[in-house]
C-alpha cells in the first residue's frame, strides 16, 4: 500500500483500494479457519473517539487483538481534541506512545491535521465529510455476494453524507456506477462528485428513489438524521419522508439486489424491518466486515 494515512478514499489510489480488499479477503478466510495472526505483535492503536460507536470501537478493538496488537480506547472526555491541547500536540504525544492512530471525529480538518502532524499511520474511523473504513467494507461486502464490480450500480437512498461520499470515492476507484436519491437541497458534496467524474466514473443524482432503485445491483441507506445533527431532527424526517428502502423499492432494484446499511437502523425511517430481513439482505455481513477491512488497512499501514 503506497499511502502512508487512510483519511479519505479520493487520497487512496485504485490499486491501494483493491490491495485493501485482497488482504481484507484473505484474513477474513484464515480468520474463520481459527489461524492466528501476529502481525502487529507489540503494536499499539490510540483510538480516539470525539463520537460514540458501537461497530468501529469494538471492529477496531478486536481486530488489533486479532492480528496480535493492542488498542487504547480514548473516549470524548479522555482528550477533549483542540480544547485542553491543541491537535498539533495530541499528534505528536500520541506518535511517541502508539505505532497507529485511529480518530472518529466531527470535522474532516480534524483528521487531517492528525495526519499532518502525525508520525505514525492515521486512519479516519469517521468524520462529517467521509467514512472510508466504512465504504471498505461495503465494497468487500458487494464483491462476495457479486464477485465483481465491473457493470454494478449502487443506488443510495438517503442524504448525501459521509457514507454517500466515501461511497463515491470508492465507487469511482474500482469501476462501479454510483446513483444517488435525495431531497432537493440534500446532495452530496459537488466536489466529491466532480472528482468522481474527472475519473471517468458514472454518478446519477435523482430525487426519485424508484428511479435510483431501478436495475440496481445493490440497495444502500444509512439513518435520515446523523450524530450532531439532532436539531435538525423534525426538518429532516418530513423531506425524507418516501425516501425508504422498502418491498416495493426492491422490486425495482435487479433481481439478487445486494441491501446494505452501515446501521444503526432506525426501522421503518431509511428501512423497513421487512426489508432488512429480506434475503437479499447483506445489513450483518456488512457489519462484520468492518471488522476485516480495517485489519486489511491496520496490517498494511502499521506492519
Amino acid at each position: 500500500m503506497k499511502a502512508r494515512h487512510l483519511v479519505s478514499l479520493r487520497d487512496v489510489s485504485s490499486e491501494d483500494i483493491l490491495e485493501i480488499l485482497d488482504v481484507a479477503r484473505h484474513l477474513k478466510l484464515e480468520h474463520r479457519a481459527g489461524v492466528r495472526h501476529a502481525q502487529l505483535a507489540g503494536k499499539t492503536l490510540a483510538m480516539v473517539f470525539q463520537k460514540p460507536s458501537l461497530r468501529t470501537r469494538v471492529s477496531f478493538e478486536a481486530g488489533m487483538w486479532q492480528l496480535g496488537g493492542h488498542a487504547i480506547y480514548l473516549g470524548p472526555s479522555d482528550i477533549k481534541l483542540g480544547e485542553r491541547e491543541t491537535t498539533e500536540d495530541i499528534a505528536l504525544n500520541l506518535s511517541r506512545f502508539c505505532d497507529g492512530i485511529m480518530a472518529r471525529v466531527f470535522k474532516h480538518e480534524t483528521v487531517v491535521e492528525l495526519a499532518k502532524h502525525a508520525t505514525v499511520p492515521v486512519i479516519n474511523g469517521l468524520c462529517d465529510m467521509d467514512h472510508p473504513c466504512q465504504a471498505l467494507a461495503d465494497l468487500l461486502t458487494v464483491w462476495e455476494k457479486k464477485r465483481r464490480f465491473d457493470g454494478l450500480t449502487l443506488a443510495f437512498i438517503g442524504d448525501g453524507n459521509n457514507v454517500a461520499h466515501s461511497l463515491i470515492d470508492g465507487c469511482a476507484k474500482v469501476g462501479m456506477s454510483f446513483r444517488i436519491a435525495c431531497p432537493s437541497g440534500y446532495e452530496p458534496n459537488a466536489d466529491v462528485v466532480a472528482a468522481a467524474r474527472a475519473l471517468g466514473a458514472s454518478v446519477e443524482i435523482t430525487h426519485d428513489p424508484h428511479e435510483a432503485a431501478r436495475g440496481a445491483d445493490a440497495l444502500y441507506t444509512d439513518v435520515w438524521v446523523s450524530m450532531g445533527q439532532e436539531s435538525d431532527a423534525k426538518s429532516k424526517q418530513n423531506a425524507f419522508r418516501g425516501f425508504t428502502i422498502d418491498s416495493k423499492l426492491v422490486e425495482v432494484a435487479n433481481k439478487g439486489a445486494v441491501i446494505l446499511h452501515c446501521l444503526p437502523a432506525h426501522y421503518g425511517e431509511e428501512i423497513t424491518y421487512e426489508a432488512s430481513r429480506s434475503p437479499g439482505s447483506a445489513i450483518f455481513d456488512q457489519a462484520e466486515n468492518r471488522m476485516h477491512a480495517q485489519k486489511a488497512v491496520l496490517a498494511l499501514l502499521m506492519s
